[in-house]
């Protein structure tokens, strides 16, 4: 299966990036609403176009770090939101990153890597977060592809990644998902254990 930097970077420039909102995901829109610290250091891995990223820099969290395999989504953030700095942009692959954070934000980074990879996803999370670290965000409660992102999944099979190196806050059914996605969210709030 070829998820490589190429693969990626061809769906951006292609246009085909069905996965993108064109806006920030409203159930992180809430969360992100309620934060008060914007001190916190932040990383979105996977971001994509990352409304998120570029929502919170508005609202002044000026610590928000985006990690994607693929430079064009970093370049679209960067022509959307040109005073986003530069050295916060990262272009690498998330499993070679080794800076510390103390909130990582999950949106459809999870779905998008190959499934044989989801427990070291969870143990490097764990790595990359700071003492009390949180991960937070959505992430698919549904059956979809098995040769291709998104890949779903449940719950149950969820637990069985995260709960070795997290306390389990909150994983529950998304009540505020966006409209194509109603129905098929968990959202999730990880404490690093």
């Amino acid at each position: 299966m070829d998820l490589s930097a190429n693969f990626w970077g061809n769906k951006y420039k292609s246009n085909k990036i069905g996965w993108d909102l064109g806006a920030i995901s409203p159930p992180l829109k809430a969360y992100f609403d309620q934060l008060e610290n914007k001190e916190l250091k932040i990383l979105i891995p996977g971001g994509g176009n990352s409304y998120e990223a570029e929502y919170l820099f508005k609202n002044g969290f000026k610590n928000v770090s985006v990690v994607d395999i693929s430079k064009e989504p970093l370049d679209n953030l960067k022509k959307r939101v040109p005073k986003f700095p530069s050295s916060q942009l990262i272009n690498a692959n998330f499993f070679d990153i080794n800076f510390t954070f103390d909130l990582i934000i999950e949106q459809t980074f999870f779905c998008a890597i190959d499934p044989i990879l989801r427990v070291k996803y969870a143990l490097k999370m764990n790595d990359l977060l700071n003492e009390n670290g949180k991960l937070v965000g959505l992430l698919f409660d549904a059956k979809l592809n098995e040769d291709h992102p998104p890949f779903g999944g449940n719950k149950q099979e969820y637990l069985s990644y995260f709960k070795p190196y997290f306390k389990i806050t909150k994983m529950e059914s998304c009540y505020n998902s966006y409209h194509n996605r109603k129905g098929m969210e968990l959202f999730v709030m990880l404490h690093k254990k």
